[in-house]
């Protein structure tokens, strides 16, 4: 880094103008920044100067810089630049003007599902482009998610990202990357990555934003590792009782202990919650309470507020109204077999006992007898014949 000589001005590379630290991270410091050649804000993240002549922190710096450089989406912080200046490493990225989801939940959780789920489809929808192009971020959880002033979401640092043509299902790892309160079980155990361990992390993101809590907490980053690795995560719904059964039976799918028990991709969790959420929003727009029609059979729920037992309100069952038989008209189309169910809708073939008597065929009748008759005396001829054929032999 170069400083000027009349000011105390930071610069990088003689382009980039550091103006404020805004955030700081275990290997890098995130400056807020000016470049100065297309004249735009932009953040500027820096590796710790300890850390710039450690050859594993100087590689992960750039495998971030090149994976998000390859992503271009709209819920993904982009990358500018990448470049070196006096032995420091930088990163010139998008500047977002809001904040982190981490802050966003310490403000307003527990969150109603129309708040939580745009927040959770948003960063699924963006980690299912990352995984198409072939990158698993690895390190998901708030503190990474950022959120505009318009409350649109910003995937950002991809620091241990991984690169799905670089993995081996044969890893085994002593040390663990990543943050413990939000790493899947498989992370934990020292196995390699995949997409599913992305969606367990999105899991606990969405439990910590209709909870307020996360599902597994201990100050000790050992014991949070084997609690994901071997305990059963809570229902949300012990927490915040307003949560659905179905929104409740999702987050413990995507927080499964095995991943091919979860959804099979971050884009498969975002379609299910995009659904979940246009039938939550036309209920709320029609006035219709967000309230489960029933409790948990298998498993009882814990009341997580003593004093208040949550009323479950049942719907009153569907009044079908009793059939009606529907007669046609006498010069009608329809079949006097046929009538219709109003109250279901369907067509039943039924006797109609209401149609009148169809005309006497006298005719028929006349010609019948006529056989009849004629049947009758050939019976006499027949008989002769064989009296006579019998007395000849």
């Amino acid at each position: 880094m170069t400083q000027t000589m009349q000011d105390s001005t930071i610069w990088l590379n003689n382009r980039y103008q550091l103006q404020q630290a805004i955030g700081a991270g275990g290997m890098a410091i995130v400056y807020k920044g000016f470049d100065t050649l297309l004249e735009r804000t932009v953040a500027i993240k820096i590796l710790k100067l300890e850390l710039s002549k450690d050859y594993n922190f100087v590689e992960q710096f750039r495998t971030e810089a090149k994976s998000a450089a390859n992503l271009s989406h709209k819920n993904i912080v982009t990358v500018y630049d990448f470049g070196i200046d006096q032995d420091r490493l930088f990163m010139v990225m998008e500047y977002v003007h809001g904040t982190t989801l981490k802050t966003i939940i310490k403000q307003q959780s527990p969150m109603s599902i129309l708040q939580a789920l745009p927040y959770l489809i948003q960063s699924a929808s963006s980690i299912g482009y990352a995984h198409r192009a072939g990158i698993i971020h690895c390190d998901l959880k708030p503190q990474n998610i950022l959120v505009t002033e318009s409350g649109r979401v910003k995937i950002t640092d991809f620091g241990i990202a991984r690169a799905l043509s670089t993995i081996s299902p044969d890893e085994r790892h002593q040390v663990v990357w990543g943050s413990p309160q939000y790493f899947s079980p498989e992370q934990a155990a020292g196995y390699p990555p995949t997409m599913a361990s992305d969606v367990y992390a999105l899991g606990v993101i969405l439990f910590e934003l209709l909870t307020g809590k996360l599902p597994f907490i201990s100050t000790d980053s050992s014991e949070l590792a084997r609690m994901h690795r071997e305990d059963t995560p809570p229902h949300p719904r012990a927490y915040n009782s307003a949560i659905p059964i179905e929104l409740d039976l999702i987050v413990l799918k995507v927080l499964a202990k095995e991943p091919s028990a979860r959804y099979r991709t971050a884009d498969q969790l975002a379609r299910i919650l995009t659904a979940l959420l246009e039938k939550e929003t036309v209920a709320a727009s029609a006035g219709y309470p967000s309230i489960p029609a029933q409790t948990l059979s298998d498993t009882p729920t814990p009341n997580a507020f003593p004093n208040q037992k949550p009323e479950i309100i049942k719907p009153s069952p569907p009044v079908v109204p009793q059939a009606e038989k529907w007669v046609a008209p006498r010069n009608s189309n329809f079949g006097a077999k046929n009538r219709i169910d109003s109250a279901f809708g369907g067509l039943i073939s039924a006797e109609n006992e209401d149609q009148p008597s169809p005309p006497i065929d006298w005719l028929t009748i006349l010609l019948g007898l006529f056989a009849l008759l004629l049947t009758g005396g050939l019976i006499p001829f027949w008989l002769f014949i064989w009296l006579r054929i019998k007395t000849v032999f």
